[in-house]
């Protein structure tokens, strides 16, 4: 690994503006978020370098931070692309060889399309890993919290997206479930992919969220500032997978539906991994996917572009070949957690609920 910085992935705040703010310079946080929001929305605030990025004891990245919150950027996505521009000419001045789009800013340039004609820098949009670990998520819920049966339903929210139809083709080429549920909004998308993949496993395509009710499992690949999901949508005991970033579950579901557990997707164990001057939300050890792939890639020596708009499943079954090659150092779907909070796969008391986020806690740190 080079002691140079090989790479920089760009984030945004995403949820109540002061609070990711304060993650960067903590007075920020006691800022109103009404001034938060004006101040990001009509201020020219350049992007800059919030962290610096070590895996195995060395410097291999930047985090750059994109001064625009998730609202913004999807209310205002002219504006977006040309900030999102502006961080990814900031991190090829840093040096960097390889730019990873993280959150919304990979939504706001149609995963990556609107920068593929830059020359001086590759760019990812960490969708291919992210389908790769949100599907080895998945996998593992099926077998560890959801009862065995051959009729297992999965509902896909957001399966026309860039992560979301990569999943689905994942899940019905390996014939992993009994049942598909898609839903999306772009119609034609989601009846082509419909398509395609009732020819392998029974699917029904809708607009409609109340259409999850009967999944087992409901995978959430949104791209939204708010709860998309509420427990209406759900069936009793019903399993959630949000991957979404900014997250589309509220943390009040849980209380609401005590049978129903949410655990965090798209969470990728990079032990030795570090986050110097800076966090985005997640401890040390741990990233979000789409962080990952482009770890990863930088680390194997890949230059260019790389996942940019949605990714064939060819690039996925790459990004697993590249983490199994870089094993030593994690890349593997982290434990599961609900909010942050460890839990435990299938448990439930005698009521039928699920354990509270925490249940897991004493197991992990007996091990």
């Amino acid at each position: 690994m080079s002691s140079q910085p090989s790479f920089a992935f760009l984030v945004h705040p995403r949820g109540r503006l002061s609070d990711d703010l304060a993650r960067v310079w903590t007075p920020l946080g006691r800022l109103p978020e009404g001034l938060c929001d004006n101040a990001l929305r009509r201020l020219p605030v350049p992007p800059f370098a919030m962290a610096r990025v070590e895996i195995g004891g060395q410097r291999v990245g930047s985090i750059v931070l994109v001064p625009f919150g998730a609202r913004h950027l999807l209310d205002q996505p002219h504006e977006g692309r040309r900030r999102v521009s502006r961080a990814v000419d900031k991190a090829v001045a840093m040096g960097a060889s390889l730019v990873g789009l993280g959150a919304l800013t990979a939504t706001v340039t149609g995963g990556g399309v609107s920068l593929r004609r830059r020359t001086d820098v590759g760019v990812t949009n960490g969708n291919a890993f992210t389908a790769a670990i949100v599907d080895a998520q998945a996998r593992r819920l099926l077998t560890d919290a959801v009862h065995p049966a051959a009729d297992r339903h999965v509902a896909v929210v957001g399966a026309t997206g860039s992560v979301g139809s990569a999943v689905t083709r994942l899940l019905a080429r390996d014939r992993a479930v009994g049942r598909l549920t898609l839903v999306a909004r772009s119609a034609p998308k989601l009846a082509a992919l419909a398509a395609e993949t009732s020819a392998l496993v029974s699917t029904l395509a809708t607009n409609r969220m109340e259409a999850v009710v009967g999944a087992d499992l409901v995978i959430l690949l949104t791209a939204s500032a708010d709860a998309v999901l509420g427990s209406e949508h759900l069936a009793p005991g019903a399993v959630v997978l949000d991957a979404t970033q900014p997250r589309n579950t509220s943390p009040g579901l849980a209380a609401q539906r005590p049978d129903v557990l949410v655990v965090d997707g798209g969470v990728v164990d990079i032990p030795s991994l570090r986050l110097v001057g800076g966090n985005i939300g997640l401890p040390d050890g741990l990233a979000y996917a789409c962080f990952a792939e482009t770890a990863l890639l930088a680390l194997t020596g890949h230059h260019g572009h790389f996942a940019i708009g949605a990714p064939p499943l060819e690039l996925v079954d790459h990004t697993r070949a590249l983490a199994s090659d870089l094993s030593h150092l994690g890349f593997t779907a982290a434990e599961p957690t609900s909010f942050g909070v460890p839990v435990t796969l299938g448990s439930r008391d005698p009521a039928g609920h699920r354990p509270q986020p925490g249940h897991g806690l004493a197991k992990r740190a007996a091990a």
